[in-house]
């Protein structure tokens, strides 16, 4: 649901007139410094191998990639996308199926790969605190932060419907990971009531990282990689992996692209170790190549979720595929209530 809430100062620098030529292709991501990462660490790295130019288009918005599939008239031709949509647009005909010839998935982390996509990055869902703020207590489980008389005051969570606050309802409330699917959505929002007065949403990376240095919120539930990045900039953001939730992006490719061969040739270097591992460098999330992680420095690689997996929860995105529009329907009723 990213899609609904990206700066138009960004949208307007990188509107397109129209589709790329033969020797062009179009990139689309979120923006900010991850879209920055994906350019460096991977579209320049392209042009220089290939000498196809990427342009760089944005935000993400599964609206118009159903208007451009429908039409006919597609202009993107690799996307960045939420993992739960790759599942259910692959199901759906929006997208085209990856040509495995050209793309080695044998190195990629057979958890976000499916016919239509592979991972782009991943990333977990952690407890943060600013430590200033709350002079050193900071929750350390999904039970703490839902816990407002052992920590009153504001926490924060991400707005859109998608895995990782539910599960972390759920979580809170005692249930165990292995039956956390199907989700039981009357006791997950039944337990966020009893938060839902103290909580400030986050809709970007950004705002949650905006949120967590002014100590407006000075707890919540963060992207690992937005709280490592607020860490180098000297916040002093204490993050806890407890139960970490683990989701990730997808490339895909919308069906009907006129530069397919292209689009599968930008998927093999975009996910080969090398350019995974200089992107999930600089974002501060994980790569999807097995071999990237041997690539990394060890300050970078201790921030990766993969070293944390001794609690780890992954979100099931096939579940969340089937079940995206449902839970979405209730998620904004909810909001406004």
């Amino acid at each position: 649901m990213r899609k609904m809430i990206v700066a138009a100062a960004f949208a307007a620098a990188l509107a397109l007139t129209g589709a790329a030529s033969a020797e062009e292709i179009v990139f689309t991501s979120w923006g900010g410094t991850t879209q920055d990462a994906q350019k460096a660490a991977w579209a320049d790295a392209f042009t220089k191998k290939t000498g196809v130019k990427v342009l760089e288009d944005g935000p993400t918005d599964y609206g118009k990639i159903k208007a451009m599939v429908e039409s006919g008239n597609v202009s993107w031709d690799v996307v960045d996308a939420e993992g739960d949509y790759a599942v259910q647009a692959g199901g759906n005909g929006m997208l085209e199926k990856l040509d495995f010839n050209v793309i080695d998935k044998s190195k990629l982390d057979p958890r976000f790969v499916t016919p239509y996509s592979v991972g782009s990055f991943y990333y977990s869902f952690v407890i943060a605190c600013n430590a200033d703020a709350v002079n050193g207590k900071c929750p350390k489980t999904w039970a703490d932060l839902f816990d407002t008389k052992k920590f009153p005051g504001k926490r924060t969570f991400y707005k859109w419907s998608a895995p990782g606050v539910i599960e972390a309802a759920l979580l809170a409330d005692g249930v165990k990971p292995k039956d956390l699917y199907p989700l039981d959505l009357d006791r997950a929002f039944k337990k966020l009531d009893t938060i839902k007065n103290d909580i400030v949403w986050w809709g970007t990376g950004a705002q949650s990282q905006q949120l967590l240095a002014s100590q407006e919120a000075p707890y919540g539930s963060f992207w690992n990689g937005r709280v490592d990045l607020l860490k180098r900039s000297g916040v002093n953001a204490v993050m806890s992996w407890d139960q970490n939730i683990t989701a990730a992006d997808e490339l895909v490719v919308p069906k009907g692209t006129k530069h397919r061969d292209l689009a599968m040739k930008f998927i093999a270097l975009a996910t080969s170790a090398k350019p995974q591992a200089e992107m999930a460098a600089a974002a501060g999330y994980a790569p999807i190549n097995k071999d990237s992680a041997a690539l990394m420095d060890k300050s970078a690689r201790a921030m990766l979720p993969e070293e944390h997996t001794a609690t780890q929860v992954n979100a099931d995105m096939n579940y969340w595929a089937a079940h995206r529009d449902e839970i979405a329907k209730r998620w904004y009723a909810w909001q406004t209530k």
